[in-house]
């Protein structure tokens, strides 16, 4: 993920939310890479193993989107990439769901990455209305 030079302090409250759920999102798949990467038994890779990756690109993609979103001037700009947030969320929600399904000790940690999303989507209604 590109590093924001804008400090910490000075970013929105969706934007905090967006980066600690790509930090999260990051640290639940390093955890799950190991459990997933093992062959099943019959030699075939675990499918799911795509899913921990999917989490990462995705909420990767918010904050540039919310950065887009939040310097776009006319509405209907604005309104592309809030349409583009709303399907990531959707989307890594949806995930997030199919990897509580593995066989893993990492998956207890899903339950709080999707409590984030639920934050960042009651922050994303109150941000929607400020632009």
């Amino acid at each position: 993920m590109k590093q924001d030079s804008t400090p910490k302090e000075n970013i929105s409250p969706i934007h905090k939310k967006a980066l600690d759920i790509f930090t999260l999102s990051h640290q639940i798949s390093r955890y799950l890479i190991p459990d997933l990467a093992k062959l099943q038994s019959n030699g075939l890779e675990d499918p799911n193993i795509y899913f921990t990756g999917d989490i990462i690109q995705q909420s990767n993609s918010l904050v540039p989107e919310i950065v887009q979103a939040e310097n776009k001037s006319f509405s209907e700009d604005r309104q592309q990439h809030i349409l583009s947030i709303s399907n990531l969320t959707s989307v890594l929600d949806k995930n997030c769901e199919r990897l509580e399904s593995i066989n893993s000790n990492g998956k207890e940690f899903l339950p709080i990455l999707r409590n984030e999303i639920k934050k960042f989507r009651k922050l994303q209604r109150v941000w929607m209305l400020t632009l």
